[in-house]
Formats: structure tokens, sequence, C-alpha cells
């Protein structure tokens, strides 16, 4: 069975399915459509051949460094290429490959007491809105989630996260205008305790234009969160748009060098053509990507699948 049959058997039983298809389709016309379009000149595997797949992953914001490994490891396959249907095949498998997802440990939830998620990322890459979605979907899983709205030197951030969570019927520890963040996160934890919440979900500030006051902030509400609640935070997730390609992953090593960060959520891959930024996050920040922003809506905030993602992302289920 070729490859892609073996991902598709599972991906055409995934609940996600629609979601990732009509999500991805923006790079699936850019990526899939132009992969498909050299079976038009496939006469094997030949320098113009790689030439123009590494075009073509470089436009979908792979990244060089990251397309460059791709396409060496496609050459090196070259001699099992009989013919473009192979050829295709075997790209596939191959970002299979380079994204090893067996390397990753899953998270999870604490089996006790609640599971505290200290969310970062700069300002305007959907990191509140994120949040907000990610209520939905704890609640989706039947889980009770909370909010700490610890945002509180962006004007109107609180504010967001309140309407968001009312509309949601979740509670919501607010902070006050410049209010210190860690005080927030302090009382989100002693709610969270004292009202059984399975989840404690922390919106931080997203500033980066003081990289050591943001150092000193996310460290102090780490250090406030694991004194409430064992462990905490236990996951941090940093949010990136994923519109702004290679620009963030450049945000991202400068979180990464003020706060351990355990995954990434991607959003607006909807808004985008250039889905290969997965690959170079995977490549450049050596992090899991957890959640992909397909929508606007918050139902539209999945959790990754890398098989779901590579078919999304190629060739989809047009042929049925």
């Amino acid at each position: 069975m070729a490859f892609f049959e073996k991902i598709k058997s599972k991906f055409i039983r995934s609940q996600d399915k629609d979601k990732y298809l009509t999500g991805l389709s923006r790079s699936r016309k850019s990526f899939g459509d132009r992969i498909r379009a050299l079976s038009n000149s496939f006469h094997g595997v030949t320098d113009e051949l790689l030439e123009e797949i590494m075009i073509i992953l470089l436009e979908s914001d792979m990244g060089i460094h990251t397309a460059q490994k791709v396409v060496e490891l496609f050459e090196e396959r070259s001699k099992e290429i009989k013919n473009y249907d192979s050829m295709e095949d075997y790209l596939i498998s191959i970002l299979y490959d380079f994204y090893n997802p067996e390397q990753d440990e899953d998270w999870s939830l604490q089996e006790e007491g609640p599971t505290v998620i200290m969310m970062v990322g700069v300002n305007g890459s959907g990191k509140t809105t994120t949040t907000a979605k990610l209520i939905q979907y704890f609640q989706e899983l039947g889980k009770k989630p909370v909010v700490a709205a610890a945002d509180t030197f962006r004007a109107g951030a609180v504010d967001q996260i309140e309407i968001w969570a009312e509309r949601l019927n979740a509670p919501c520890v607010a902070g006050k205008e410049k209010q210190d963040p860690a005080s927030v996160i302090v009382d989100g934890c002693k709610y969270a305790k004292e009202h059984n919440m399975d989840v404690l979900i922390c919106d931080t500030a997203g500033r980066l234009q003081n990289k050591l006051n943001l150092m000193r902030e996310l460290e102090k509400m780490s250090r406030v969160a694991g004194k409430q609640i064992e462990g905490a935070p236990h996951e941090t997730w940093l949010v990136l748009d994923a519109t702004t390609g290679q620009n963030g992953i450049s945000q991202a090593k400068e979180f990464m060098e003020v706060t351990p960060v355990s995954g990434i959520i991607l959003t607006k891959m909807d808004g985008t053509a250039k889905g290969g930024v997965v690959m170079a996050i995977r490549d450049q920040l050596g992090l899991p990507v957890r959640f992909l922003g397909l929508g606007e809506k918050p139902a539209d905030l999945r959790p990754f699948d890398l098989s779901s993602y590579l078919i999304g992302i190629t060739k989809g289920l047009e042929e049925e």
C-alpha cells in the first residue's frame, strides 16, 4: 500500500477531516497543486525537478535550511522513484518522517488537581482569542476550564477574554489594568483549586521590546503558580501567527530565550497559503505543534495531527 493510502485510511475516520480540508485549502492550492503540476513534465528525478521542488518548498515558507534538508532526503531516495505517483508519495512520506511525531511525548491533563497552561506569544498573534478557543476545546472534552486574564498591560486584553469567557459560560479570573500579572495567576490558581476546576488557562502579556522585563515577569508567574499548584505550569504553549511565516519563527526563538516552551499553537492557518511553516517550526525550533487554528470559530482550533496536515496541504480527498 502506498504511503498516502496508509495515512488516508486513518484520515477519513477523523472527526476533524472537514476542518483540515477547509482550513488548509489555500495551502493545498499553492503547494499540493504545484507539486501535482510537476507530473506534466516528469521524466525522472533530475536536477531540474529537484530545483522545482526546492522553489515550491521555499514558497510554502519552509525556509532555506529546512527546504534543503527535505530536498536532500528526496534525492537520496530518487532511485526508488519510478513515476510521478511514486514521486508524490515519497515526498509525502519524507515530510512525515522529517517531522517524526513518534519522538514527541503526548501532553495530558493532570490526574489530580488543576492542569495549569501558560499561554505566551507576541501581541497580534491571536493569543487571547486562542485562549478563548481552548476554553471550548476543554469543554468539548467534558472538562471544567477557568481562565486567568493576566495580560494586564495591553488595553482591552482583559475585557476581550472576559467577553469570550461569558459567551462560553466559563469562569474568568480577571486582573485590573496595570495589576501585577503574577497576582492574577495566584488568584487563578486559588480559584481553580477551590472550585475543583480541571484546567487553568493563563493568558499572559506579549511584549518582546524588553526581554529582561518579560523574562522576569514570566519567571515570576511560573514561580507563583508552582507554589500554588504542584508542578505548575504543566504546559507553556507559544502562539504563533502562521501568516507571519519565518518572522514568527524568529519571535519564537526570542520567547524560548526567556521561558521554557513545551509546544506551539499555530493560528490563522486558514488565512495563509504557506502551510510549509509547520515543517520549519519543527526543524528550527525542535518543538511539537499542539494545535492548528483552521478558522475563526472557537471549534476551529483543532489538535495537530500530522497525517491530516499532510493530506490537507497535498492531495486532499479531491479524487473521491
